[in-house]
């Protein structure tokens, strides 16, 4: 069954606790880091310290909801409770959390409110494991290093009470705010599908939600693959998001000046959608709610060439294969999007097409038409009346985008 999701192509992921106070990532410095992200690292208790000071006056939904229409992207996924526990929702299951926070207000509904306003779908990470519950058991700082595939076991009666309160939290996610769309499991790899009760939270997920799509971190249970920070060399067999960040960091960090290039983010956006996946491409507000300067002038480059490209991105579905076109192409019923990430030597060539069925050749955005040569071999010419050959573009200098360039190849019907 195909779903929205299937052509989304593009959304926004937001990486937000109250430890974005400190300028260190969410949940890992409590830890001791984690070797795969520059974490910065904290005791427990100072880590947790800026849970009573959480008061993000610059937090503006609605104007984070505005960027992401503005940069075609078709959903979101927030973070409403990461490993640490601290949830950005207010729930019956605990008082850590945003609502008893000075700021007090639930930071989820207002986000899934202004975001629901933009015509976003919206999607909702929810972290399995909880470190700051005590029947989890809660993390210590003498557990410290963090080791995957350690963790302390809890008894038969902790896990029944934490288990309890996982499930409510999930249930009032999915009960108070409306239609969700996507729900974004993370965590799982700290216990197997039989303590996590995967196949009973899936039910009552379902139950709860019919249309919602689950991503593939709740063991066992899935729609959609989820590979993280790079783009598969192959499409995965079934749906896919690959979800990525701005720099190296999930949330803001200060010290990370590893920033990606907005023509790096295009062209990776270019090779998620021709390999038929989706960019969840993240942005880590401060501690006060607003974005860097950094991530906004690279969210705004990448706005002024999806302005005039968005239409061979989003809705389209995967057209050439490799061999026939070097470099990603898109298409939409008739018109194949040809995706040049590297400046051409005056042309380009598409193989293996209709070449008798070629009707135009444009450059996407501005319309203009370009000059454009077949060929096929003689005998298909002279007997085949619907020959399979080679179409041969000329790309004059003054077409080419500094990011991209796409180029329309319209065929008949």
């Amino acid at each position: 069954m195909t779903t929205w999701f299937d052509t989304a192509r593009f959304g926004m992921f937001i990486h937000w606790g109250h430890s974005s106070q400190q300028g260190i990532e969410l949940s890992w410095p409590m830890v001791g880091g984690n070797a795969a992200l520059p974490a910065g690292d904290r005791s427990v208790a100072e880590y947790q310290a800026s849970a009573a000071t959480f008061n993000p006056a610059n937090w503006d939904p609605a104007a984070l909801a505005r960027t992401a229409k503005s940069l075609g992207m078709q959903y979101a996924v927030f973070t409403t409770k990461h490993h640490d526990g601290y949830a950005m929702f207010h729930t019956r299951t605990s008082k850590f959390g945003v609502e008893s926070s000075p700021y007090s207000r639930d930071i989820v509904r207002e986000y899934v409110d202004t975001f629901r306003a933009e015509g976003l779908r919206i999607g909702l990470y929810f972290s399995l494991i909880d470190w700051s519950h005590p029947d989890y058991p809660a993390f210590r700082d003498e557990d410290r290093p963090y080791r995957f595939g350690r963790n302390n076991p809890p008894s038969e009666e902790q896990w029944a009470r934490f288990i309890a309160d996982m499930f409510e939290q999930v249930r009032e996610l999915l009960t108070n705010y409306g239609t969700i769309d996507v729900i974004w499991f993370d965590g799982g790899w700290e216990r197997g599908a039989d303590m996590w009760k995967s196949k009973e939270l899936e039910a009552m997920i379902r139950g709860l939600q019919p249309e919602i799509l689950i991503n593939d971190r709740l063991p066992t249970v899935g729609d959609f693959e989820t590979p993280e920070q790079f783009v598969p060399p192959q499409a995965p067999a079934r749906t896919w998001e690959t979800c990525m960040t701005l720099n190296e960091s999930w949330a803001y960090n200060p010290e990370d000046h590893a920033w990606k290039s907005p023509r790096q983010l295009v062209h990776t956006l270019c090779e998620v959608a021709g390999r038929g996946g989706n960019l969840l491409l993240n942005v880590g507000p401060m501690g006060d709610g607003s974005l860097m300067p950094e991530q906004r002038s690279i969210l705004g480059a990448m706005q002024r060439w999806l302005a005039a490209n968005q239409d061979a991105i989003v809705g389209t579905v995967p057209a050439l294969e490799a061999w026939q076109f070097y470099g990603p192409s898109t298409r939409r019923g008739n018109v194949t999007y040809l995706h040049l990430l590297m400046r051409p030597y005056e042309t380009v060539t598409v193989r293996g097409v209709p070449i008798k069925k070629v009707r135009a050749v444009r450059v996407h955005g501005s319309g203009q038409e370009l000059a454009y040569t077949t060929r096929c071999s003689i005998a298909d010419n002279w007997f085949n009346p619907d020959p399979k050959g080679e179409v041969t573009i000329q790309v004059p200098e003054d077409v080419v985008d500094p990011f991209a360039t796409v180029l329309e190849l319209e065929m008949a019907e």
